[in-house]
């Protein structure tokens, strides 16, 4: 199972269309909620010109030392993408802010991860626009 996190904490997962992963992706699924798994090492240029269509990007986490799916999720919302970001997998409370501020929408973790690292610390990361020292510094 998987816990899904947000700034108000911990949830059940609610999509249920299912993945297509990034290579067997066409992108001409017209009229169907579409989904892709991206691994961290992709390219997200190989999704241009396709964004429109899809409903969710999930980004693969492989450690939590690889930090590549923040890249990739800050490209994709460059690119344009406006649909749901989901980072996937090795992602803990401490980088939670990091993932939202590369564009993140929520982060799906496992039920082992949920219980070494419960709710009340993903919650301490969710107030992650407050403690932005780089806007502080712009302003």
């Amino acid at each position: 199972m998987s816990v899904i996190v947000t700034d108000t904490g911990f949830g059940a997962d609610d999509w249920q269309a299912g993945y297509i992963p990034l290579q067997d992706f066409p992108g001409d699924e017209a009229g169907q909620a579409l989904s892709v798994d991206v691994p961290s090492d992709a390219d997200p240029t190989d999704l241009e010109g396709r964004l429109d269509g899809i409903e969710m990007i999930r980004v693969d986490f492989p450690s939590f030392a690889d930090g590549r799916g923040f890249t990739v999720a800050a490209r994709l919302r460059r690119m344009g993408y406006a649909g749901r970001l989901r980072a996937k997998g090795h992602v803990i409370a401490d980088q939670y802010a990091m993932a939202r501020r590369s564009g993140f929408d929520e982060v799906e973790i496992d039920d082992d991860l949920a219980a070494r690292q419960p709710e009340d610390q993903w919650l301490r990361r969710a107030q992650w626009k407050a403690n932005h020292y780089q806007a502080r510094l712009r302003a």
